[in-house]
Parts: C-alpha cells; sequence; structure tokens
C-alpha cells in the first residue's frame, strides 16, 4: 500500500493552496439538519469575490413569524395559551422559547389583548 503522505515525504510540505475560481458570478448553498433544524448557507461570488453571503440557522426558522398563509411560527405556537403568573415576570414564556435552546439574543415583551406592553425583559 503505497504512503498517503508520499508527497510530504518528498519535502513538500505546503499547508495551503489558494483557491481559484472561474471568472464570473458562481452561486452556492449547502444545508444540514442540525440538532436544532436546518441549517442552510447561501453564497455569491462574483469575480473570486464574496458579493453576498448568508447563513440561514435554526434559530430563525423557529423564531420566525408567520408565514405567507397566517400559519403560527413556531414559539409563537408554543405560546399560545401559555399561563404566565406573572406578568412582571414572565418566568413561563423563558422557560418555553428556552425549551427550544435558541441561538439568539433573547428579550421578552409581554403586551395586553389590544398590544400595549406590559413589560419587557431584556437578557444579556
Amino acid at each position: 500500500m503505497e504512503c498517503p503522505y508520499r508527497e510530504y515525504r518528498k519535502g513538500d510540505v505546503k499547508t495551503f493552496n489558494p483557491p481559484t475560481f472561474p471568472s464570473g458570478v458562481q452561486k452556492g448553498f449547502g444545508y444540514h439538519e442540525a440538532p436544532r433544524g436546518i441549517l442552510s448557507h447561501w453564497i455569491v461570488i462574483d469575480n473570486g469575490k464574496i458579493k453576498n453571503y448568508q447563513a440561514v440557522v435554526p434559530s430563525t426558522w423557529n423564531a420566525g413569524p408567520r408565514n405567507s398563509q397566517d400559519a403560527l411560527g413556531p414559539y409563537e405556537a408554543a405560546l399560545l395559551g401559555n399561563p404566565v403568573k406573572d406578568p412582571e415576570k414572565p418566568l413561563e414564556v423563558l422557560r418555553t422559547i428556552h425549551s427550544f435552546d435558541p441561538c439568539l439574543a433573547c428579550a421578552i415583551h409581554v403586551l395586553d389583548k389590544d398590544r400595549n406592553e406590559i413589560v419587557k425583559v431584556k437578557a444579556v
């Protein structure tokens, strides 16, 4: 069996080979089912330079608002009917959202039925 490190044994110790890109616009994406949900990466490369890059992480989907058919996002659906003992300390809301293991900064706004803010809680 041939040694997989034969180039190294010959003295080739380069650890980086610069990439070469075709000219013009190149587009690509990748996605993976991660523990919290779908993770996707989107990129546009224009003449070897990144023109646009976007990562859509699972927390983005889970925390997302209603869709075009007015279906609830996962967080909103989980909070409907969730009793809150003390609106000044909405621990039940935090516990529910934390059960999704979000990867984002946390701020809670408790609103009354007329959408007036009762309290705002921000975790830093």
